[in-house]
């Protein structure tokens, strides 16, 4: 079982990956080789098989058919220009989130072995003037051009799957909090920040109100769900072949309460409260109200609750607990 994993160099990609090393095995089988693939080369996990990393161009489509090797067998698609990345710059966005996908499909198509593709998408197809709640049979009406990009892909990827020529599964992502690391250009990193600076002992922004609601996800159930859409079986998925992954509807204010219940009440006066039009702009037309009945039946699961996304990230992140200042 050879897997490669795009986009490895992200947060995400990189806990997949670290998942996929401990774990040993996919789809029943013992993984023997595992590939990581990003624009710059992305830190190798320890493993018992052999890891090798990549530098990629997934815009070219020669550099991805040299990283998308004869033989690969299951093939996770993590790359992506971020949300606000893509709102301000279309053709980054169209080179890189729809002409990059469709690279990825055409050199799945020229293997001709029909690998099995995890596609991560984004709860941002959805918007507009669609009525509550959203489920997988609301018609797709994305009101930025990152939901549009990815909203393509999933359609050439229930295509491709039709056909024959790969074997897909595209999973519309919630907003994943609470992220590690810097803050990236994704229009909803606010929603991880407000938690990881003020639990880190730095100030943070906060955009929008404490009424804001939104649909999120916590790092370690997402990489779970993506392992597990990986060894669903063809016949599970029908003739659709994307999905909502499942989430929980929290407002700002309740997480914000979350954080304070596990960490006491220093963290959350490190928040400062300051509208931010252009992000407000393009979340506000984000949706919330979302069921995710289809992956919750495939044995998909979201959190418990944001408390436990908090403990969580104190675990994997902060192990040595909030700064207290």
């Amino acid at each position: 079982m050879k897997v490669l994993i795009l986009g490895a160099g992200g947060f995400l990609g990189g806990r997949l990956a670290r998942a996929l090393a401990r774990r040993g095995t996919l789809r029943g089988r013992p993984i023997t080789g595992l590939a990581l693939a990003d624009v710059a080369p992305p830190p190798m996990p320890e493993a018992p098989f052999p890891v090798e990393s990549l530098k990629i161009d997934i815009a070219d489509p020669a550099s991805v058919a040299a990283r998308i090797a004869p033989g690969t067998d299951v093939i996770f698609h993590l790359a992506a220009i971020v949300s606000a990345h893509a709102e301000e710059d279309l053709d980054a966005g169209m080179a890189v989130n729809m002409g990059g996908s469709l690279n990825v499909f055409e050199r799945c198509r020229a293997l001709g072995s029909c690998p099995v593709l995890v596609f991560a998408s984004s709860i941002a197809v959805y918007g507009g003037a669609v009525p509550d709640p959203v489920t997988d049979a609301t018609f797709l009406n994305p009101q930025t051009s990152y939901g549009t990009q990815k909203a393509v892909a999933e359609l050439l990827l229930n295509d491709y799957s039709r056909r024959g020529l790969v074997d897909g599964r595209g999973l519309r992502l919630p907003s994943i909090s609470v992220r590690p690391g810097r803050p990236n250009r994704a229009a909803s990193a606010f929603m991880s920040g407000i938690f990881r600076e003020p639990l880190s002992g730095q100030e943070a922004i906060c955009p929008v109100g404490s009424d804001f609601a939104h649909y999120y996800l916590g790092p370690r159930r997402c990489v779970e769900n993506l392992i597990r859409a990986a060894e669903l079986e063809a016949a599970a998925l029908g003739q659709n072949r994307c999905m909502t992954m499942p989430g929980r509807r929290w407002t700002i204010g309740q997480m914000i309460a979350a954080m304070t219940e596990v960490a006491g009440a220093a963290p959350a006066r490190l928040i400062r409260w300051e509208p931010q039009p252009e992000i407000e702009r393009i979340v506000s037309g984000w949706r919330d109200d979302i069921r995710a009945d289809r992956a919750l039946a495939l044995g998909l699961t979201a959190d418990d609750s944001f408390a436990d996304n908090i403990r969580q990230f104190l675990e994997d992140d902060l192990p040595g607990g909030p700064v207290v200042s």
